[in-house]
């Protein structure tokens, strides 16, 4: 079955105020759709950066803009979809074989990104050529 841009949604993270501040909790196979292995975050990324840049085979990611907002461009290799992350209980859910491509971002933002697996170069696609090819 071919993933498309389609089939990657926002996922709403429960949002609990106080007056102490807002708490919001993320939990494998519950309100995050799959089983988190990895968690990494980015941060002191200057605005003009390009990240992201590749395809997973295998691997579901949650981006959440933790602070500050960003763009981020999924590409499934046959249409293009730009989604503005700048809420930090509410990420898009990236499914595998979808390109992206991360830019525009604001000052202080920080990317939070779950992950189904663990680091495993081979589950990555670096070069848009082959996948588009794929």
């Amino acid at each position: 079955m071919m993933i498309s841009i389609d089939d990657c949604l926002i996922v709403e993270l429960n949002k609990i105020p106080s007056d102490k501040g807002n708490i919001s909790v993320a939990e494998s196979n519950i309100n995050v759709p799959f089983d988190i292995k990895r968690i990494y975050y980015t941060y002191d990324i200057p605005s003009e950066a390009e990240r992201g840049g590749h395809a997973h085979k295998e691997q579901h990611e949650l981006v959440i803009a933790a602070s500050g907002s960003f763009n981020v461009v999924i590409d499934d290799g046959k249409r293009k979809k730009t989604f503005f992350l700048n809420n930090p209980n509410k990420g898009l859910w990236l499914k595998p074989g979808i390109w992206r491509e991360l830019n525009n971002f604001s000052s202080g933002g920080v990317v939070l990104v779950m992950n189904s697996g663990l680091y495993l170069e081979s589950d990555y696609i670096r070069d848009y050529n082959k996948f588009k090819s794929k």
